[in-house]
């Protein structure tokens, strides 16, 4: 039974409320009353309306799912379609053509395009790593990866492969940083002359690019050099390996890797209670106040990790030049939908999790704002908002973030939102989404798995969906992406806001990363998302190679590349002459995907994680992952692609393969050969109950199922 204390007219969880009133109230200069009057009038005034939009997802779903099925057996009207749409308020007029106004961005969100991180704020080691992930080695990506073709052999120094990454590395500062006459791979010695970079006497090809230097003029520690509006440091030191073996003695090559991050409440956490946010906030009070530790051990050492500190150089005139040493950090509050015991209203109901996200989360950024040199210099907050449904929704995120502003002594429009546009009907309605939220708007992205899971759910009754694999080249989806950056560009974000895009699933494909993402700068994407400070400095290799801001300019002068109704075109299977083979191995790659996950989910509280697919490929996971393959199967059982035992066969013979896959956890509870665990009985909800849930979101189940967990193991 959760303790509880009334805080204006709110049950609020005891922990929660001592959280909030001796930890993160001190030194903002709210106080503790007038807070919690703005929270309960948050809660009380807007929870109401949380609840009509809700019903109003629910309402315009009912009618997509008769206008398919009352047309069942016919050919796809796509102006009957549009028509439908535009009759029911799914489709909204775009209005007339706006800019944004929004003001006081910083420079990594506005000016500078480069890599992004995405990670669980509940995971103090991944937060500070994503944080410190500004500066990263491309030696050691280069080394401890396969981004030139393998990985390392065996277990000491491999100098063979040691000396390609040295000669990869010369190959890129040849090509970013040319020298006028010469290479960066036969020269012996980096010097600055009067302000100006010479190497081996010679200037680069383009002087402005030197930006710095530490120690000595003559003899430099470290010179700074700047591409496309990211700096690169080399590195020199005659008493380390590499450097002694150097020419040049350059011993390593450190590039600006992630610009932002974004600390995760919502898709790669499992946050379910009282005692699960407090641990979230607690660990984004750590950041906003710069004191966040995480001790670990690693190699029989104790090793405290800590917010890497600014860096700070001579600039080319002298002058003292400082550069962040951390990525700028956006917080993902949760959506609009869950709710969570952890406060209750005046009427017993469970508060809308977002709400609570949003005022809080804003509270503890009070502290950074109160800070000389910490996450924003231009006095923002970043929030991005997820899983929003059209204009009307982002609306009333605009006045959440207004009361929670008022609130709290912000000036206006202090909270700038990054729109997800990972439902459809906000993908139909980006302009006018955009439009909601003009004045405080720093970023729109791509989420086109979310925007997949989305896609099945709404058009659930239209027939069965393609394979997954199928799903992905149909034309929707490049129609969608282009749209994205489009729209954005039409609106005035160049320059202002990121335009980003999706995560790259596979950790361990470097090479093939390095190959196939260089397409999002190309696209015009501000940034992109990736799966470690590793691919963070890797992927940061495609922003020196492309200008985005060029791309930019190019795009706005082409105009929009595709049509709404290539957007809604509904990649239904055309072909369906699946073999019996086809269509088992996709249900059991489905299965393993969402149990591998689950079972992390449910029974470790781990919300995003590394599971082997069945080919024991490790791909990234999170809820919007599961919520594709739980919709997918839940497609196919209900247009009889397949029937319910020959899903809860694939069930339990993938439950065997992820209990083999996790048999070196020795915390790990297997699902076989009983398959009655909470976690087995969470993947069967999410597909054999997938077409019920709400928008086909995972989030119902998993929350449902881990609250009972937690009660079975503290009775």
């Amino acid at each position: 039974m959760t303790n509880r204390v009334d805080r204006a007219g709110l049950q609020v969880a005891a922990e929660l409320a001592e959280f909030i009133e001796n930890t993160a109230l001190p030194g903002t200069g709210v106080a503790a009353d007038a807070f919690w009057d703005g929270f309960s009038a948050l809660v009380h005034d807007f929870g109401p309306k949380n609840r009509d939009l809700l019903e109003k997802r629910e309402a315009i779903q009912s009618q997509i799912d008769d206008w398919h099925t009352t047309r069942a057996g016919q050919a796809h009207d796509e102006v009957a379609y549009d028509a439908f749409l535009r009759d029911i308020g799914y489709i909204v007029p775009h209005g007339e053509d706006f800019t944004i106004d929004t003001a006081s961005v910083d420079p990594e969100i506005a000016s500078v395009a480069g890599p992004q991180l995405v990670v669980p704020i509940t995971n103090a080691r991944f937060a500070l790593n994503a944080a410190n992930a500004r500066w990263g080695s491309l030696y050691d990506a280069f080394y401890g990866t396969d981004a030139m073709g393998r990985a390392p052999h065996g277990k000491g120094y491999d100098r063979g492969h040691g000396s390609r990454v040295v000669a990869r590395t010369r190959v890129f500062l040849d090509d970013a940083f040319p020298i006028a006459g010469a290479s960066h791979g036969d020269v012996s010695t980096y010097a600055v002359d009067d302000g100006q970079l010479m190497v081996d006497g010679k200037p680069l090809m383009s002087p402005g690019q030197f930006a710095g230097y530490t120690g000595d003029a003559s003899a430099p520690d470290t010179i700074l050099l700047k591409n496309n509006g990211l700096h690169v440091e080399l590195v020199f030191d005659a008493d380390s390996v590499i450097g002694s073996n150097d020419r040049a003695r350059l011993a390593d090559v450190r590039l600006e890797s992630a610009l932002s991050a974004i600390m995760d409440c919502e898709d790669s956490v499992a946050c379910v209670d009282a005692e699960d946010k407090v641990l979230a906030y607690s660990n984004w009070l750590g950041l906003m106040r710069g004191d966040l530790e995480a001790v670990l051990e690693k190699g029989g050492k104790t090793i405290t990790r800590k917010l890497h500190d600014d860096r700070t150089y001579t600039a080319p005139d002298g002058s003292d030049l400082t550069l962040k040493g951390r990525a700028l950090l956006w917080i993902r509050n949760v959506g609009h939908l869950m709710t969570n015991p952890a406060i209750l209203d005046r009427d017993g109901n469970e508060a809308f999790e977002g709400l609570m996200d949003s005022m809080i989360t804003t509270l503890i950024a009070k502290h950074d704002l109160a800070r000389d040199s910490g996450n924003s210099v231009h006095g923002s907050v970043y929030i991005v908002k997820p899983k929003m449904h059209g204009p009307e929704e982002v609306a009333f995120t605009n006045d959440i973030f207004a009361h929670v502003e008022n609130t709290l002594g912000l000036p206006a429009n202090t909270i700038k939102v990054g729109i997800m546009d990972e439902e459809r009907r906000t993908s139909a309605n980006l302009k006018g989404c955009i439009r909601a939220a003009k004045s405080r708007v720093a970023f729109i992205n791509t989420g086109f798995l979310d925007r997949t899971g989305d896609e099945i759910h709404t058009s659930m009754e239209a027939g069965p969906f393609s394979r997954k694999d199928f799903i992905k080249r149909k034309g929707w989806i490049t129609a969608y992406e282009n749209q994205n950056v489009d729209i954005g560009l039409e609106c005035g974000l160049s320059g202002k806001a990121q335009i980003g895009k999706g995560m790259w699933a596979m950790p361990d494909a470097m090479a093939a990363m390095i190959e196939q993402k260089i397409e999002h700068p190309r696209a015009g994407a501000n940034c992109a998302w990736v799966p470690s400070p590793t691919a963070a400095t890797l992927h940061a290799l495609h922003y020196h190679k492309v200008d985005v801001f060029a791309v930019q300019d190019m795009l706005k002068k082409g105009g929009h590349r595709s049509s709404l109704q290539s957007l809604l075109d509904i990649p239904v299977a055309r072909f369906r002459g699946w073999t019996d083979a086809q269509i088992q191995r996709e249900v059991e790659n489905n299965a393993q995907g969402i149990l591998g996950y689950v079972v992390r989910w449910i029974d470790s509280g781990v919300g995003c994680s590394k599971v082997p697919d069945m080919n024991n490929v490790g791909l990234m996971e999170d809820r919007a992952t599961c919520r594709i393959s739980a919709q997918h199967i839940a497609n196919w059982l209900h247009h009889d692609v397949v029937d319910e035992a020959t899903v809860l066969e694939a069930l339990r013979k993938m439950a065997v393969v992820v209990d083999g896959q996790n048999a070196g956890d020795d915390s790990y509870r297997p699902m076989a050969p009983d398959f009655d665990g909470i976690a087995f009985q969470a993947a069967s909800d999410l597909v054999f109950r997938g077409r019920e849930q709400p928008s086909g979101y995972t989030e119902p189940v998993l929350h449902r199922r881990r609250l009972e967990l937690k009660a079975q193991r503290n009775a």
